[in-house]
């Protein structure tokens, strides 16, 4: 996808299609598995490297957002163990949007 420019205000919008398509349970399962432990990975480093500068800090925000997306991670698992058991294939679409920040 191409990058978009606002004349205004010079905000720059950049879309990524990450994934895109049909899959088997199996295949959905991994996809889906593996980009949410990426993420679930990622708030694991960032609280490791807060609480290595100090071991009182607080982290309650990203625990939170660790315990957020192990319960969705579990919901997918739900939801394509259920389209396992009739044979069907799922579709995924993930695009990544990204913009400047103000």
């Amino acid at each position: 996808m191409k990058t978009k420019e606002v004349a205004n205000n010079e905000k720059i919008k950049q879309k990524i299609q990450l994934v895109k398509g049909d899959f088997t349970p199996s295949e959905a399962v991994h996809i889906i598995r593996s980009l949410i432990d990426e993420k679930i990975n990622f708030h694991k480093i960032q609280r490791l490297q807060i609480w290595e500068g100090n071991h009182k800090c607080n982290t309650e925000q990203l625990d939170g957002r660790i315990k957020e997306l192990e319960k969705e991670k579990e919901i997918a698992r739900e939801f394509i163990n259920k389209s396992r058991s009739s044979g069907q294939k799922l579709q995924i679409n993930g695009t990544l949007e990204i913009t400047v920040a103000s």
